[in-house]
């Protein structure tokens, strides 16, 4: 039996203590299924690694490349060192803050340098070869082909392309013409099987099995009459023109195969599915061999027209800025602050720009204010000791924010019809569109009106956000100690003096910081917008597509994706700098204020 001193702990105590402090923190010691989970763990993300960086490689990403390699790099270290216990926990939380926060705000700081937008949403490269493949032209009387669709035997489409020319009389050169449908004569003398983007290969007529279209059942081969088209072709399999439209969606239309090898011509779809036509390439480019130190384009018919990069992203004649375009399609150059000029700059911008804003602020003022308003009065009555059935009630008041938003969102789109809603029509006792629709127009128009369409917005808020003002509030109230209402009340204080000076001071110190994010959030609150109004009703007077219920972030959504002006990401992304500067200051303001009222109590 040991004997140890007055005080003393036991050895194997201080031992177990130790090992499990240096086990906990400084991770020496790891059990075999800890080291399985971290090689099964890593395996997989290197795994994945190696699959990206190969993608990276491909594409010639250097930089991503080279900082996934130093990424993957550090997580294998982290994760395969002893100890480092907290970096090990805080590695994953990181790599996430860094691949989905910190990475899209540098990319859009970056982007709004650019002229980065629908036509310029690649390099030079990428631009030249669009340009190339699109840049051509149909002479005043050019070869015509009837195509016939295929497919071969493992699903790939092709064309059979067989050439018609206009039938003759050899006797007086006159045309000649089908007397049942008083159609020009022709005949098919040549056949061409093509491939995207390959030479047209001959085909010998007689492997092709033509279709009977005269009205007699003359064969096509002695006729000619709406002849080229192939019932039978050897190795592949007609389509016919309903399988052709359901196929939209994979471009089986773009015909561009190159007529022969000295890629001068080239065939093309000239309306509808059954007929193509030679065509010409107007530009050429200049430097071959993918040299683009000095890139050029020059017109074929006019070589003294040589179209050169200019600094705004286009191919322009002699390379200036005022020259004429080869195309609209340019691609990505750095534009310094031409972006943030734009926005204070542009005069046709400067009204609805200064409209928005203004409708900005009011909007998520507002906002917060009749929710919190309204959750408060409603918190203020449940908090009263005399009220039954609060379980009930409680429940019931949170139903608009468990029920998702873009539902209530169409729901109350429907209600504020101005023909047939349920406000309109049985709240407000107006005509029914269904019954009159003349009168209907004179209904109130909730959505139509640019006034009446803010009020609807501001009303529907109101019904999904006062919920959770409701909830939060409620909270707030049941922390205020009872004691200090009770003191005052013995002192003869009103309910109106402790609400004032006793409850909402104390109120505002906890729910602050949540009012802020609030507004914060109302400030960028695009779901709402979009789904009720659109952003609309739109004044397209100033040539922007800007709504008078849109808000900053909407208008922002139609400029970067709009379908009618253009798609301008660069822009967008200088508004978003914007956005985040005005909601960050005005947030650093108002906890700054939030610190001063913690101070005063």
């Amino acid at each position: 039996m040991s004997v140890r001193n007055k005080g003393e702990k036991p050895q194997s105590s201080v031992k177990a203590k130790k090992k499990s402090k240096h086990s906990l923190y400084d991770s020496s010691v790891t059990t075999t299924k800890g080291w399985i989970f971290k090689i099964v763990f890593l395996g997989i993300v290197d795994a994945i690694a190696v699959f990206a960086g190969f993608m990276l490689f491909l594409q010639q990403q250097w930089l991503p490349l080279g900082l996934e390699i130093a990424a993957v790099a550090l997580l294998n270290w982290i994760y395969l060192k002893r100890g480092s216990l907290p970096a090990k926990y805080l590695a994953p939380g990181v790599i996430f803050l860094i691949a989905f926060q910190i990475s899209v705000l540098i990319f859009s700081f970056f982007t709004a340098f650019t002229n980065y937008s629908s036509a310029h949403n690649g390099d030079i490269k990428w631009a030249t070869k669009a340009i190339l493949d699109a840049n051509f032209g149909t002479a005043e009387d050019p070869v015509s082909y009837k195509v016939t669709w295929l497919k071969d035997s493992k699903g790939r489409a092709a064309q059979l392309l067989s050439r018609q020319e206009i039938q003759v009389d050899p006797n007086t050169g006159e045309v000649l013409f089908d007397e049942t449908t008083g159609e020009a004569l022709t005949a098919t003398t040549e056949i061409y099987l093509g491939v995207q983007g390959k030479y047209l290969e001959a085909v010998d007529r007689a492997t092709v099995t033509w279709e009977r279209t005269d009205p007699n059942g003359v064969p096509c081969v002695e006729l000619g009459s709406n002849c080229g088209l192939a019932t039978m072709v050897p190795d592949f399999t007609p389509l016919d023109v309903t399988t052709l439209s359901d196929a939209a969606s994979n471009r089986l239309f773009a015909l561009k195969f190159w007529k022969d090898s000295t890629k001068t011509a080239f065939v093309n779809l000239a309306g509808g599915l059954e007929d193509a036509v030679e065509s010409s390439q107007i530009m050429r480019f200049d430097n071959p061999g993918n040299d683009y130190s000095k890139p050029s384009l020059t017109k074929i018919a006019d070589p003294s027209m040589v179209y050169k990069p200019s600094t705004d992203g286009y191919y322009r004649l002699d390379g200036k800025i005022d020259g004429e375009k080869a195309s609209e399609t340019g691609w990505q150059v750095f534009v310094g602050g031409k972006n943030l000029g734009t926005i204070f700059g542009d005069q046709k911008l400067r009204e609805p720009l200064l409209k928005i804003i203004s409708w900005t602020i009011i909007f998520a003022v507002m906002s917060v204010l009749t929710t919190f308003i309204v959750g408060l009065a409603i918190a203020l009555l449940f908090d009263d000791e005399r009220m039954r059935g609060k379980k009930i009630y409680r429940s019931i008041m949170i139903l608009p924010y468990a029920f998702p938003g873009f539902l209530s969102a169409y729901v109350w789109k429907g209600l504020f019809n101005q023909k047939y809603g349920f406000i309109n029509t049985v709240i407000l006792g107006q005509t029914n569109g269904a019954v009159d629709m003349q009168a209907a127009l004179n209904n109130t128009p909730w959505l139509v009106d640019g006034t009446m369409a803010k009020i609807a917005v501001l009303l529907v808020n109101l019904w999904l956000g006062f919920p959770y003002m409701f909830l939060i509030t409620t909270g707030a109230l049941q922390a205020i100690p009872a004691e200090l209402t009770e003191s005052a009340t013995i002192d003869g204080a009103t309910p109106s003096q402790i609400l004032r000076l006793i409850k909402m001071p104390l109120l505002l110190v906890s729910l602050a910081p949540l009012l802020i994010s609030s507004f914060a959030f109302n400030f960028n609150n695009f779901s709402i917008i979009y789904l009720l109004t659109g952003g609309g009703p739109t004044n397209t007077a100033t040539g922007y597509d800007a709504g008078e219920t849109d808000i900053l972030i909407t208008f922002v959504y139609k400029i970067a994706f709009s379908t009618g002006t253009g798609r301008d990401y660069g822009l967008a992304s200088a508004f978003s700098i914007l956005i985040f500067l005005v909601v960050g200051s005005m947030s650093l303001i108002s906890f700054r204020r939030t610190k001063f009222l913690e101070d005063i109590n």
